[in-house]
């Protein structure tokens, strides 16, 4: 697997030690352990219900990506996983792709999801996309600063009680 270099990464302050990943086979077991590291309020901002911890279908699913359509980035410190960002391309504008992203509460507003989502941006523009989809719930202050921080011209588009974003990605020369 490849590993990304944080140092390189634009971030507000120093993640020494965290290394960004793919999401790999072998992983299911870090993401279910990222659950204890995860407030209820953390769950339902990421998962829009409450669940009381990582729901087994969505580890299904993480680990049936094909590193195409759908893929995955992960955030590790000491062995641990510490942060997840995903996207999951339109099937009908493949130039599209959704993105959501979990961040365990201790690492939350450190710049764990600036660089996740910096990353799976230059990843998925280099397969074709040109442009995220995010819906975030209008009270999850934080992913809404987080957007804000890397998108300022961004609006958002409300419907069924969630802030739809669309985020061009940087354009790629040639």
């Amino acid at each position: 697997m490849t590993q990304l270099d944080v140092r390189d990464a634009a971030h507000t302050i120093p993640l020494d030690g965290v290394r960004v990943r793919p999401y790999g086979a072998a992983d299911g077991a870090r993401l279910r352990g990222m659950s204890a590291r995860l407030s209820p309020a953390g769950l339902y901002a990421r998962f829009f219900s409450g669940t009381p911890h990582i729901p087994d279908h969505y580890i299904t699913i993480m680990n049936g990506l094909d590193h195409w359509d759908r893929d995955a980035l992960v955030a590790l410190l000491d062995g641990d996983m510490i942060g997840i960002a995903e996207y999951c391309r339109d099937a009908d504008r493949p130039a599209r792709a959704d993105i959501a992203v979990l961040v365990c509460d201790p690492w939350r507003r450190r710049g764990v999801a600036t660089v996740l989502i910096g990353f799976l941006a230059e990843l998925a523009g280099r397969r074709g996309v040109r442009e995220f989809g995010a819906d975030v719930l209008p009270g999850n202050r934080e992913a809404l600063m987080a957007l804000h921080s890397m998108w300022p011209d961004a609006l958002p588009v409300y419907r069924d009680g969630l802030a739809r974003y669309l985020l061009p990605l940087p354009g790629r020369p040639g």
